[in-house]
């Protein structure tokens, strides 16, 4: 049995293959190595874990997350699972390696994720060889979900949104200027909070003012950021993230603009994942830990 997960910073969705391709979901919390230590992991995930499981028959795992940036903080996974799961070889990956295995497969091409956060990648049918660094949600993270929600408070407190919108905000949300500023500038979890808007915005996309917005945050993401991908219009324009899921019509309609066809627009990765992860089985009779 091989165990796959997509996990974020907040959630990771677990998806065990046995050796007839049966696939059986459970889920746990996210294990953000930045913010969560070896032990904590290890309490948390045997809180969870199916209790048919053996975890002995467990031969590889394959944890694709958020936070590893570096070989020290998927030290902290690998020996956390290692502690749970005994025999198995053990791979930790970035998500941004989820989104391209996800969306292409073992084929070369462009991926994105459109989520909270923006990160691209060109990527090899294996691994990521091009990247171009988001510069994250203070610096760039063009057309995510915290830049579209920065750009939509913005003009909540400068007064320039439709007089429609303002009353479905007031409608919605109980928000002072000053709670808004105070959980910008001086909470946790901006980033999070800048983009839980993103579900108003879309239910407010037949107003043209909205419209426009987001489709300007996507403009920003191909030019500052897509565009510089060496020969990028060769590529069909992949992604995975709610923010590209949900407002897929805007984003298509962009792409063609800097001359990319879409290809998969998908919402999460672990479908995807589950497909690769078969494939391989199918193709190699068993995985290697790559």
């Amino acid at each position: 049995m091989i165990l796959i997960a997509d996990g974020g910073s907040t959630k990771t969705h677990w998806s065990l293959i046995s050796k007839d391709l049966n696939t059986k979901d459970f889920y746990s919390e996210g294990f953000n190595p930045y913010f969560v230590d070896e032990e904590y992991i290890v309490a948390s995930l045997n809180g969870v874990l199916p209790e048919d499981l053996i975890t002995d028959k467990v031969e590889k795992i394959y944890f694709y997350g958020a936070g590893v940036h570096n070989e020290e903080k998927a030290a902290v996974l690998s020996r956390a699972f290692g502690q749970i799961f005994g025999k198995a070889e053990i791979f930790i990956g970035h998500d941004l390696l989820a989104a391209c295995r996800a969306l292409l497969g073992k084929e070369t091409g462009f991926a994105a994720i459109l989520g909270t956060g923006t990160n691209t990648a060109l990527y090899d049918g294996n691994d990521i060889f091009h990247h171009v660094d988001s510069a994250a949600y203070i610096l760039g993270d063009e057309g995510s979900g915290c830049y579209i929600g920065k750009k939509f408070l913005t003009d909540l407190l400068r007064g320039t949104l439709p007089q429609s919108v303002k009353n479905n905000f007031a409608a919605t949300f109980t928000y002072t200027t000053d709670e808004i500023l105070d959980r910008v500038y001086t909470k946790p979890l901006v980033s999070r909070f800048c983009a839980s808007f993103c579900e108003f915005i879309a239910k407010n996309l037949d107003n043209e003012h909205i419209y426009k917005l987001v489709e300007n945050a996507f403009n920003d993401f191909f030019s500052n950021l897509v565009s510089l991908y060496p020969d990028y219009q060769k590529y069909e324009f992949n992604s995975v993230g709610s923010v590209g899921f949900y407002f897929k019509d805007i984003l298509t309609k962009v792409a063609e603009k800097y001359g990319m066809k879409t290809g998969n627009i998908l919402k999460s990765p672990i479908d995807g994942l589950i497909i690769y992860h078969k494939q391989l089985i199918l193709n190699q009779g068993e995985e290697a830990v790559s």
